[in-house]
């Protein structure tokens, strides 16, 4: 029977995305003038409209904007941004802007959905770390480092010798009477683990696609969530990171790298969906932790302030929700975009309108939805 729960996948853009060079205001004279160094030329400007552009390199991207499924969000962040990437991170993956949060909103959201934590691969994280948006205490999540058809304990090791192991492993591992907590988590941890290889490995061999992904990090991962959504395991939250975007120097090379990178991983993972019969519960948010700073330095761009989230997917109200900030000088914070949606808008909506959850307890507030969900 097909899982028709709405899912979510979000794309980290690690390392603050240059927000006037992703979504150009190619008629505001000011983009120019701040931009000698690192600006896009007229001719390398694809128009989305007669206001906003995307550089030639992220040209699979125009697709989704002209069928009407991607959600352009600007001027994203919060006030008084700290302009520390670690901090930033903390305070997207938490919302909490002020203390320092231990919830990740995403493992708040997995908790609602499945407090007795029936299903161990509800979340899915592609990549070797543990993102802090993730983090709930009593929610299993499954990190996948590499190719999904890799992943398990000790893959190299096969038959009677691997079934010895993983027994030894589930036995030193198993809860044990007056253990202390630190054991009883490592042991929940582990045993979690296990579950989720008998469960999730299943995935790649139910796979078959003439979708062809480039040969990039980011296109693999978004190859294995979509492997497993397509295996229908249950899986609804999906995260996986594209990193470095902070580009203080060589950034017309690097942007250009990062976002071919990105944009034509995107597109191969949602004609797979499409072709699996698989989209139409599925929506992405690509989002970074700030923008960067208006003026270029010569050869790249400062840490900034406001910033851009996309949201695509079928049911995508396709348009520019908000307004990019000016770029006046006089309206600059520190010499940057001063943000005017604050992220938790986005969350709020995504939260309410697709994952049918009241939004108020798990962004810790209550706070305006953009209405950019059919």
């Amino acid at each position: 029977m097909a899982n028709t729960d709405n899912c979510i996948v979000v794309l980290q853009l690690t390392g603050g995305n240059d927000y006037l060079n992703t979504t150009i205001p190619y008629n505001n004279p000011l983009y120019k003038d701040n931009r000698p160094a690192v600006g896009i030329p007229d001719n390398n400007i694809i128009h989305l409209d007669a206001t906003y552009g995307i550089p030639e390199y992220i040209a699979p991207m125009k697709k989704f904007w002209d069928a009407g499924q991607m959600a352009i969000c600007h001027g994203v962040g919060w006030k008084e941004s700290p302009r520390s990437h670690f901090r930033a991170m903390d305070i997207w993956h938490t919302c909490e802007p002020i203390k320092v949060g231990t919830e990740g909103w995403l493992g708040r959201v997995a908790r609602e959905f499945d407090p007795n934590k029936e299903n161990v691969v509800q979340v899915v994280s592609m990549g070797p770390s543990l993102p802090r948006a993730l983090v709930c205490p009593g929610v299993p999540v499954a990190c996948v480092a590499g190719p999904l058809e890799r992943y398990g304990f000790l893959p190299q090791v096969q038959g009677n010798e691997r079934a010895h192991v993983l027994d030894r492993f589930a036995k030193m591992y198993s809860p044990a009477i007056g253990a202390g907590p630190v054991m009883d988590y490592l042991s929940e941890t582990a045993i979690d683990s296990l579950k989720g290889e008998d469960i999730i490995k299943v995935a790649p061999q139910k796979y078959s696609s003439t979708v062809q992904y480039p040969n990039t990090p980011i296109a693999r991962k978004l190859k294995g969530i979509a492997q497993t959504h397509i295996a229908e395991i249950g899986s609804r939250i999906f995260y996986c990171d594209h990193s470095t975007f902070d580009t203080h120097a060589g950034e017309a090379p690097a942007h250009n790298a990062l976002w071919s990178a990105v944009s034509q991983g995107v597109d191969a993972f949602f004609a797979d969906l499409r072709e699996h019969n698989k989209s139409q519960n599925v929506i992405m948010l690509l989002f970074s932790e700030f923008g960067r700073r208006v003026h270029d330095n010569g050869s790249g761009t400062d840490h900034g302030a406001g910033g851009v989230a996309f949201v695509l997917g079928d049911k995508v109200k396709g348009g520019h929700y908000g307004e990019m900030p000016s770029l006046e000088a006089g309206k600059l914070v520190q010499g940057d975009l001063d943000p005017n949606m604050d992220f938790r808008s986005v969350y709020s909506t995504i939260l309410d309108k697709w994952l049918g959850l009241n939004p108020a307890p798990i962004v810790n507030g209550t706070f305006e939805q953009p209405a950019f969900l059919n």
